[in-house]
């Protein structure tokens, strides 16, 4: 069920719709809010909207190396997973022969 949930970010109040748990709309909100707040200190001057678009870039950033590194894992896996497989073969051959 779409439900509609009032949180505020950067001193803004915003209506969201969606189906998440109430709960996890606001951690959202408090996470950009944090991420705003952060990179606000950074900055000697700047616009409302040039803070939100450099936090959308740095959020889509975190968002980006974290892909990036669960695919290196993957790999990672996949990789010692063959090795598994090829000295089981190994093992066989040498049992088998």
């Amino acid at each position: 069920m779409t439900r509609t949930i009032e949180v505020e970010v950067y001193g803004q109040r915003f209506s969201l719709q969606g189906e998440a748990d109430e709960k996890y709309f606001h951690e959202l909100a408090k996470y950009v809010d944090g991420q705003m707040r952060m990179l606000s200190q950074k900055m000697t001057t700047g616009t409302p909207t040039k803070l939100a678009i450099l936090t959308a870039i740095n959020i889509a950033d975190q968002l980006f190396q974290q892909k990036r590194r669960r695919k290196g894992s993957e790999e990672d896996i996949e990789r010692k997973a063959q090795e598994i497989l090829e000295s089981i073969e190994r093992q066989l051959d040498v049992h088998l022969a």
